[in-house]
C-alpha cells in the first residue's frame, strides 16, 4: 500500500482526508508561500503545488503527497486568513449579506511518478448580518485561522444561507474531486 502523506497542518483537511479510509502520515509544509499570479484559480493551484513540493521533496519513491490550500475570493479580491481581530472584523463585513467564492487548489503528487493539480468553486451565500453579530462570533476565536475569517462547519454555519457547489471544498478539501483523481491515477 502506498503511503500516503498530507502537506497540511490543517485540522479540518486532516478529518476529511480520514474519511477515504486509507491511512495517512501529517508533514506539513514549511514552503515559503509566494503568489505569482493575480488569477485567484492560478493562486490557489500555485500554493497548493507549492506545500506539496517542499513535502515531496522529503518524500521516499512511491509516497503519494496531498498538498491543498484555500482561498475566499469576494469580486476578485483575495481574502486570506485574518491579520487580527480588526482584520477579520473588516472580511466579515465585506461578506455579510453577499455571496462569494471559495477555491481549494489541490496537488497530488506521486515520488518519481506524476503530478496532478486542479481546483474546486463553491459560491457560497451569507445573510445580513448586524455589527453585534461579527463581533460576537470573532469572540468566539474561530475566524482567526481561517481564509475569510470564516468556518462553515463552525459558529459562522447560522449564517450561511446556502452554497452552490462543493460542501467540502468550503470546508478545506474537495472530496470528489480528489477521490476522482486519486482513482484515475490507481492510487485508491
Amino acid at each position: 500500500m502506498q503511503r500516503w502523506i498530507l502537506a497540511s497542518q490543517s485540522p479540518r483537511r486532516r478529518e476529511l482526508l480520514a474519511r477515504f479510509g486509507h491511512p495517512f502520515d501529517v508533514i506539513p509544509s514549511e514552503a515559503e508561500e509566494k503568489i505569482t499570479t493575480s488569477d485567484a484559480k492560478c493562486a490557489v493551484e500555485e500554493l497548493s503545488c507549492q506545500k506539496a513540493g517542499w513535502v515531496l521533496e522529503r518524500a521516499q519513491d512511491g509516497d503519494v503527497v496531498i498538498g491543498s490550500d484555500t482561498v475566499v475570493v469576494l469580486e476578485g479580491e483575495i481574502l486570506g486568513k485574518p491579520k487580527d481581530e480588526k482584520d477579520a472584523f473588516r472580511m466579515l463585513s465585506e461578506l455579510q449579506g453577499r455571496t462569494h467564492e471559495v477555491l481549494t487548489g489541490v496537488t497530488v503528487a506521486v515520488k518519481g511518478g506524476p503530478l496532478v493539480t486542479f481546483h474546486e468553486e463553491t459560491e457560497v451565500h451569507v445573510a445580513p448580518m448586524s455589527e453585534a453579530e461579527i463581533y460576537q462570533y470573532i469572540a468566539t476565536g474561530e475566524p482567526m485561522d481561517k481564509a475569510g475569517a470564516y468556518g462553515i462547519q463552525g459558529a459562522f454555519g447560522p449564517f450561511i444561507t446556502g452554497i452552490t457547489g462543493d460542501y467540502y471544498n468550503v470546508v478545506g478539501l474537495p472530496l470528489n474531486h480528489l477521490y476522482r483523481v486519486l482513482k484515475e491515477g490507481g492510487l485508491l
